[in-house]
């Protein structure tokens, strides 16, 4: 198996992610915010993927060794410095989870619930029943779980397939149809910030952390047949969960939808 053959077989995923209906539902500003509110937690979670990446292929406590491949040390560590302290649109380094939280703060967004569930994080010390307390959708919260449980199995190969199939190779494609919505609709609203993370998002995964995350799963797989297809189940679950947390945020703008009527 190889990355070709992954990319054949999970596409109908991908599709359903590109033309899932949810990207028409966000036609007012109390849409686009529900979306934020929600999609705010992948966002956050990216992180943890990336950061379990960084500590599984590279040397991150000390006294500091050479662990696994330069070249993977390579690849994850231009991923990492793009991704936890790149330019903002004002010119101040930040991550693109703070980018993210101002850019909701600037079209008057809610960043309330996503702060005081980083906060419960930090109060119980175990995502899981952090994620288990909340009070979020079902399918924000499986989309959670999901993530933290590849992440807690801590095999490197299926982090990076949630990572790389999950996220970074979809993300191009799926914030292109993200934006065109935004700008048709909200023409009137300031949303500068928001859009230079969707464009930076698409600029950089699209020309330079997509393919450096492919290179890393053949890396990470080689010739063994079994972490092919382990890499393949996962990513169609991200993926999965992904549709998920799609689907729970139409369901929240339609059920807003119907108590207007």
């Amino acid at each position: 198996m190889n990355i070709p053959t992954i990319n054949q077989n999970i596409q109908e995923y991908k599709n359903q992610l590109l033309t899932h209906s949810l990207y028409e539902k966000v036609k007012t500003i109390d849409d686009l915010h529900c979306f934020l509110e929600n999609h705010i937690y992948a966002v956050w979670d990216f992180m943890s993927l990336l950061k379990a990446l960084q500590s599984k292929l590279t040397c991150t406590s000390t006294p500091w060794l050479p662990i696994g491949n330069p070249e993977m040390r390579y690849l994850i560590n231009e991923i990492v410095v793009a991704e936890e302290t790149d330019l903002a649109l004002d010119g101040s380094r930040q991550s693109h989870f703070e980018m993210y939280l101002d850019a909701m703060q600037e079209c008057g967004a809610k960043t309330q619930d996503i702060t005081a569930f980083i906060e419960n994080v930090k109060a119980t010390q175990n995502i899981f029943v952090s994620i288990k307390q909340s009070n979020l959708h079902p399918n924000v919260k499986s989309f959670l779980d999901f993530t933290f449980r590849v992440i807690e199995e801590g095999k490197a190969h299926n982090i990076a397939a949630a990572f790389t199939f999950g996220r970074e190779d979809l993300i191009p494609s799926m914030f292109t149809e993200i934006l065109k919505n935004f700008q048709i609709n909200f023409p009137e609203t300031d949303l500068s910030k928001l859009i230079y993370y969707f464009e930076r998002h698409i600029e950089l995964d699209a020309d330079e952390h997509g393919p450096m995350a492919m290179q890393m799963i053949s890396e990470l797989c080689g010739t063994n047949e079994t972490k092919w297809k382990e890499v393949e189940e996962v990513s169609k679950q991200a993926l999965e969960k992904r549709i998920g947390l799609w689907d729970a945020i139409k369901e929240q703008i339609t059920q807003k939808e119907l108590e207007l009527i």
